[in-house]
């Protein structure tokens, strides 16, 4: 465990998966990271590389061969390497080796930074080619917010507030992960979502045309705050175990595989390329208050 600090926040990492564990508001003395409870989800924050969702019969097809591929990808399942470490800020680096080339046959360096700035963690990931060829990915952050942030709190107090009023159409996924061409408005002309326990009865609410670069948790019972800035990725997913008193707030580029329709992994819905000696870079931004 590898712990960054300023006067504002504790945020501790751990190199397996270069996973979040902590996200501590020191001045109103808050966790704001779901501590992984195995009886509902035994995750905190784990990095998503190089799919989202799940690929179709958990595999993907690279020039005409086949390679197995779980769910979310093998990065929240890898031991990455400590690169760099200050007070305020920490790189994990994860590179291909001998066990991802069998399932997914790139050469590549995936380089995950954590860094906080006043009351905000930056978090940061950056892909390098390091192939002779070009290379294809899906990428985003899967962290979990522990709700009610305080004791005594109730879940049905908080909502999930939007930077744009969005008529926004969630898109659906069937029992086994695919998207199956349900959708619906999941946000019709507002710019909340009151959190509720059924609210995620039908699994992830999934968007991929929101107005909107920011979503903040927010409480009608305190001033409290959590937001999410996600400026540059293009999907979002927002997740929680039914009955479970947390918030995944999943900024994505890329998304699951649609059912019954097979399709190579270059072309993947939301698949970034990234030619020879490439680099790609993006981030999003937790602030708290």
């Amino acid at each position: 465990m590898h712990q960054l600090e300023n006067n504002f926040l504790r945020v501790v990492a751990r190199e397996h998966g270069a996973e979040l564990t902590s996200i501590i508001d020191k001045k109103n003395n808050i966790e704001h990271l779901w501590q992984a409870d195995p009886h509902f989800w035994g995750w905190h924050a784990p990095v998503l590389f190089p799919v989202i969702g799940r690929s179709l019969n958990d595999e993907i097809e690279i020039e005409g061969q086949q390679y197995r591929m779980s769910k979310h990808g093998f990065a929240r399942n890898a031991n990455f390497r400590l690169l760099d470490l200050t007070e305020t800020s920490i790189v994990f680096s994860l590179k291909n080796n001998e066990q991802w080339q069998k399932i997914y046959p790139y050469k590549f360096e995936f380089l995950i930074r954590y860094k906080i700035e006043a009351n905000a963690l930056i978090v940061s990931y950056e892909v390098i080619n390091k192939d002779n060829k070009e290379i294809y990915f899906q990428l985003g952050g899967h962290p979990a917010f522990a709700v009610p942030f305080t004791e005594g709190g109730k879940y049905e107090d908080y909502y999930l507030e939007f930077d744009h009023v969005e008529k926004a159409a969630r898109h659906y996924i069937d029992k086994n992960g695919y998207f199956d061409g349900r959708k619906d408005v999941a946000i019709a002309n507002a710019n909340t979502i009151q959190l509720n326990s059924t609210l995620f009865k039908d699994d992830a609410l999934i968007f991929k045309n929101l107005k909107s670069r920011k979503v903040t948790i927010k409480s009608k019972a305190h001033e409290h705050y959590l937001s999410v800035d996600f400026k540059d990725f293009k999907y979002l997913g927002l997740w929680a175990k039914v009955g479970a008193p947390f918030v995944c707030i999943e900024p994505w580029l890329g998304c699951a595989d649609t059912a019954e329709k097979p399709t190579p992994f270059k072309d993947k819905e939301g698949i970034i390329k990234l030619e020879t000696g490439g680099t790609f870079g993006i981030s999003f931004k937790i602030e708290v208050g």
